[in-house]
């Protein structure tokens, strides 16, 4: 067998190339985080605008509600003693009762709109943030493998003798590439791609039954659709939540876990979410707290979108020394007899409970519900 030997010329012709595209693609995330950065700063600017205002609509209405309240004690003195009062001094009460229990409530709706606007802006920021971030991270790791690949690189046509050789550094690097390209995938793969596609698909449905059928089927259809929009909108806003709950830096593990799992029950009301904490109360560090939010909030998504399930307990345990939780369903469970490849979403918990040198163990049967249980030992 004859093994031909590659012209380090023409190694050298494809590192540069390599070279370009990396130094193409880090100009690229460059703009895309300064982008990202002038958008930052637009909506914190707006975002000032709007807690402004918020603090002047509280401020209207707690002097509101004090007029609000004498006037109504007014109305109340004047219906009492009705005899004592002229007709126009009893409507003149009652108008001004009135008029200033409408601003009120028109105040109160002002506020509402304004505190969603600012929760709204707070967590397009966390998003903005997060992307930062990221795109600064990977600059900084692409200027390192280009100086690399500019410094040392170029000489490996040397050390490379055989076809061999080659063939395994560029499986090498086909391979670094698919991981990052899969662990990119798995961000979007369950989300609101596959929402999005199966509405195009309901589109094209409504207008055929639409011309075959009737106009009422149609519009049936259209609710139909509606539903699938708002659990697109749904995930759209979980996908964003998941970038980084803002209260988990402020409040904790298990405050955050009781009003996001809150949030989700009332979203899903055919699904009662049960949150059990037996154990401490105490924060974590922000690397455990962030995974451990990040493995229930899969764990329970995996529950209510593939396991009918009409029950979810969570249990968490915070000891001295470990961390306990608990994920139990009352689904329609699954045969694990059966060796299918594991979703994105049991991948990701598995990755993240081996970087912090945990156990991660699934129970299921058909019919009978899943049990997942993670212990991550806490090195203090």
């Amino acid at each position: 067998m004859v093994i031909k030997q590659f012209d380090s010329k023409s190694l050298d012709l494809i590192l540069e190339k390599m070279i370009e595209t990396v130094g193409n693609s880090k100009d690229e995330i460059f703009r895309i985080g300064e982008e990202c950065r002038n958008d930052f700063e637009s909506i914190t600017l707006e975002l000032q605008e709007i807690k402004r205002k918020v603090a002047q609509i509280i401020n209207e209405g707690d002097k509101l509600d004090i007029q609000v309240r004498s006037a109504r004690k007014r109305l109340s003195e004047v219906s009492k003693h009705f005899k004592d009062y002229t007709e126009a001094q009893v409507r003149e009460a009652y108008e001004v009762a009135h008029k200033l229990q409408m601003d009120l409530t028109m105040n109160r709706q002002t506020e509402k709109q304004l505190r969603e606007k600012r929760d709204d802006l707070e967590r397009r920021l966390i998003g903005l943030n997060e992307t930062i971030e990221r795109a600064n991270h990977l600059v900084s790791q692409i200027s390192v493998v280009m100086n690399y690949m500019m410094s040392d690189i170029r000489q490996m046509g040397e050390a490379l003798e055989t076809a061999k050789q080659k063939q395994d550094f560029g499986l090498k690097i086909i391979e670094a590439q698919e991981d990052e390209r899969k662990r990119l995938s798995r961000e979007i793969h369950d989300g609101p791609a596959q929402m999005l596609a199966n509405v195009m698909m309901r589109s094209d449905l409504i207008e055929k039954i639409y011309k075959e059928r009737s106009a009422n089927e149609a519009i049936r259809e259209i609710r139909d659709m509606k539903k699938m929009v708002r659990s697109a909108l749904y995930e759209v806003r979980r996908i964003i939540y998941d970038l980084r709950p803002m209260a988990l830096d402020d409040l904790g593990l298990v405050p955050t876990l009781k009003k996001y799992l809150q949030t989700i029950e009332e979203y899903h009301r055919t699904t009662k979410i049960e949150f059990i904490n037996v154990g401490n109360d105490n924060r974590l560090p922000a690397k455990y707290e962030v995974a451990l939010f990040r493995m229930i909030q899969e764990s329970v998504q995996n529950a209510l979108k593939h396991a009918d399930a009409h029950v979810i307990q969570v249990k968490l345990e915070i000891k001295q020394d470990n961390v306990m939780v608990v994920v139990k369903d009352d689904g329609k469970g699954f045969d694990m007899s059966d060796k299918k490849p594991e979703s994105f979403g049991i991948l990701g918990i598995r990755e993240r409970v081996e970087l912090l040198e945990g156990e991660l163990s699934i129970h299921s049967k058909i019919s009978t519900g899943t049990l997942v249980i993670i212990q991550i030992p806490l090195n203090h």
